[in-house]
């Protein structure tokens, strides 16, 4: 059996769209060659080969003109990230309220209102933005996770780690994106979420932690409690009481590393050595719904009053 002919180098690896074949010169008999395989309408895709999120978002996007990733893809992608128990790979798909919705398997389709600035790029691929992510995913996340996005999208971001400089979001311009929405589905859900929502929180668990010590009817903690706040060198724990000099500090999975273990010692022994009542918290703590935790902060904050 002759070998068929090298597919064009930007389509040999990756799915891809009739369209892009069509561009290429790849004829309709190539397509129907045994090594590549049937990817639903309009797709085709190398056998026997893995796909990951983001390649599937880019051709189902590429092979549904006037669509863009949303929602939960869109999430993903953007790392915002979702709660563990969401479907994160349905593909997400929407179109203007005044298109069909998009039908196809291994799909969800969505009409929506959008209004220009709402949808980007990410890696070629045409996305919402942050902050409509969010507002779209308001209506299905309960209101602790839309808070927690929310930090996500106003905190400060670390350029070595993330490669920019500026948050995704403020609250004014978040307040003014519910506004130019006042009819959609979980708006209000989004408009109590940003009265609770607070630049610092670096981390998902962190929120949650914030959350559970303000429902224990505690005071708001400051966040990014720094050691000696006139030195931007000082040590820093997630949140605490400088008043009643109470940190704690939420070590998630990269706090694993050899590397990161050695600075979270430094800091610990700091905050320790000064005085201050401190507290480690884990998954351990967040499954509990850091009821231990707040116990020992309660009783740290009656022994400092």
């Amino acid at each position: 059996m002759a070998r068929p002919t090298p597919l064009p180098d930007t389509l040999h690896q990756l799915p891809f769209t009739v369209y892009a074949s069509r561009a290429l010169g790849v004829t309709e008999k190539r397509l129907r060659a045994q090594d590549l395989a049937d990817g639903g309408r309009l797709i085709y895709l190398p056998k026997g080969q893995f796909l990951d999120l983001q390649s599937r978002a880019r051709v189902l996007a590429a092979a549904t003109p006037g669509a863009w990733v949303s929602h939960e893809t869109a999430a993903e992608l953007s790392l915002l990230g979702l709660p563990p128990w969401m479907d994160g790979e349905t593909i997400h798909l929407s179109k203007p309220h005044e298109l069909p919705r998009v039908r196809r398997a291994g799909v969800v389709g969505h009409r929506v209102r959008m209004i220009p600035g709402e949808i980007g790029q990410c890696d070629g691929i045409p996305i919402s933005l942050p902050p409509r992510t969010w507002l779209d995913l308001a209506a299905v996340l309960p209101l602790k996770y839309v808070v927690a996005m929310g930090d996500q999208l106003i905190r400060i971001p670390l350029p070595q780690f993330e490669g920019r400089t500026e948050p995704y979001a403020y609250k004014d311009g978040l307040r003014l994106l519910i506004r130019q929405h006042p009819n959609m589905k979980g708006v209000e859900k989004a408009r109590l979420a940003l009265d609770e929502m607070r630049v610092g929180a670096d981390s998902y668990p962190e929120t949650f932690l914030r959350i559970a010590i303000m429902d224990a009817h505690l005071p708001e903690p400051e966040l990014q409690v720094r050691l000696d706040p006139h030195d931007p060198w000082s040590p820093t724990a997630d949140l605490g009481y400088r008043r009643f000099r109470i940190a704690l500090q939420y070590d998630g999975g990269h706090h694993l590393s050899r590397e990161q273990q050695s600075r979270d010692n430094r800091r610990d022994e700091a905050f320790i050595s000064a005085g201050w009542s401190y507290f480690k918290v884990n998954a351990d703590d967040l499954d509990e719904g850091f009821r231990g935790v707040i116990s020992r902060v309660k009783g740290a904050k009656r022994r400092a009053a």
